[in-house]
């Protein structure tokens, strides 16, 4: 490792093959805590370059326990994490508003490293008890339209460095790999990032794939349609920009979407939400992000339509539904 590092604080990147290798040895152990947190360290003062993001992610997905959801056309919906901003769970709340349309949701996450409370955090708090059994993970597809892939149990590597992403307490490159990694490899894919850098690259790497993607970016730097600026949105034909009145009727202030101090606030939000007793702001940013995730399926003819669905299911208690049908199976 010290040869990597010295190779790195000389200003030269990895080449893909290199970085592959690195994170292999990185998951086996070979290097101490001080030098996996020095070279993490070196990708928050530079962009990690599209090479070096897709050796990554070629180890991680290499040493990866695979889960076969073939059988069904899943979708992830997922951010990067790592803006900063508190946000309750907006991108888990809008895989349950997805699954109460029908759209089968494989949704890979983990515990916050830079925010209060992840995606991990919030559903163990709710009661799901986390798997890698495929036979369990395919009945809840089937059952609930939904099943979670906490990361740590399909990504070893992911394992070896929890404790210093959590230590460190902010965004590493690890929070770039988690959208590109799920271990499912779902069909279609909502990806929230950071920052405009991040959408270029995701954009190059989406576009490699047979999958059906948008990548979103508000302008104020949220990882999802926050409704407070406008978003950048991409797809696999083209990019726009939309405004929080095109995407949620009008806009929210930053204060209407925070995700509460602690995992219990956190969890208490997410179930007032699902229930359908979210503040208009509240529901109305969820309700925008499940609806540009429906749009991403192309069974809708527009937004709006889209937009509608996501209302039903909120509404008619069809996401709630979905919910507590989960917790039933743990």
């Amino acid at each position: 490792m010290k040869k990597i590092l010295q190779y790195l604080f000389e200003h030269k990147t990895l080449s893909k093959q290199q970085a592959y290798e690195t994170l292999i040895n990185i998951s086996k152990g070979l290097y101490n805590e001080y030098e996996v947190t020095s070279f993490m360290t070196i990708y928050l003062m530079r962009t990690i370059t599209i090479e070096e993001l897709q050796g990554f992610c070629n180890a991680l997905l290499e040493l990866c326990v695979k889960i076969d959801l073939s059988d069904y056309l899943t979708m992830d919906i997922v951010g990067t994490g790592g803006d900063g901003k508190d946000t309750f769970n907006i991108s888990t709340l809008s895989c349950f508003i997805v699954a109460g349309t029908g759209q089968k949701i494989a949704k890979h996450g983990n515990y916050g490293a830079s925010s209060i409370s992840g995606a991990s955090n919030v559903m163990e708090q709710l009661g799901y008890k986390f798997k890698n059994d495929a036979a369990q993970l395919k009945k809840e597809v089937e059952e609930t339209n939904i099943c979670f892939l906490h990361a740590p149990l399909f990504h070893p590597a992911l394992k070896a460095v929890g404790h210093i992403r959590k230590n460190l307490g902010i965004r590493t490159f690890f929070n770039m790999l988690g959208p590109m990694i799920n271990p499912a490899s779902p069909n279609y894919q909502l990806v929230g990032v950071y920052n405009l850098e991040m959408a270029r690259i995701y954009n190059y790497l989406l576009q490699q794939t047979n999958r059906s993607f948008t990548i979103i970016h508000s302008l104020d730097g949220y990882d999802e349609i926050s409704l407070t600026n406008d978003t950048k949105i991409i797809t696999n034909e083209g990019e726009k920009i939309m405004t929080p009145q095109q995407l949620g009727k009008r806009m929210v202030d930053a204060k209407d979407i925070y995700g509460g101090s602690t995992v219990e606030e956190a969890a208490k939000l997410f179930s007032t939400i699902i229930q359908g007793k979210g503040s208009w702001a509240q529901n109305a940013v969820v309700l925008a992000n499940a609806a540009m995730a429906l749009l991403c399926t192309n069974n809708y003819k527009n937004y709006d339509d889209a937009y509608n669905a996501a209302v039903e299911s909120l509404e008619s208690g069809k996401a709630y539904q979905s919910l507590q049908k989960l917790i039933s199976l743990q």
